[in-house]
């Protein structure tokens, strides 16, 4: 899964969460949608996708455009 938002000058981010992050402090393994809302910036928007979903030449990546609808997953905390 990747969590996929947009920065404040509009180029989007694509965040690849470990499979098992962990909290140092705890040992709480964090879910997706965890991670998403703690790594996302406060208030901005974010969809969580399939891997396949994200393209994967990057040669073009500062280009990538995400519609602002397409994401309705949760904001960032």
């Amino acid at each position: 899964m990747k969590i996929i938002h947009k920065e404040a000058d509009g180029s989007v981010t694509i965040i690849h969460p470990s499979p098992t992050e962990i909290n140092p402090a705890t040992g709480n393994v964090f879910t997706t949608e965890e991670i998403a809302k703690k790594d996302v910036p406060t208030g901005f928007k974010y969809k969580i996708v399939e891997d396949d979903e994200v393209p994967t030449d990057r040669s073009f990546r500062d280009a990538w455009v995400v519609d602002d609808s397409a994401l309705t997953d949760g904001e960032g905390e």
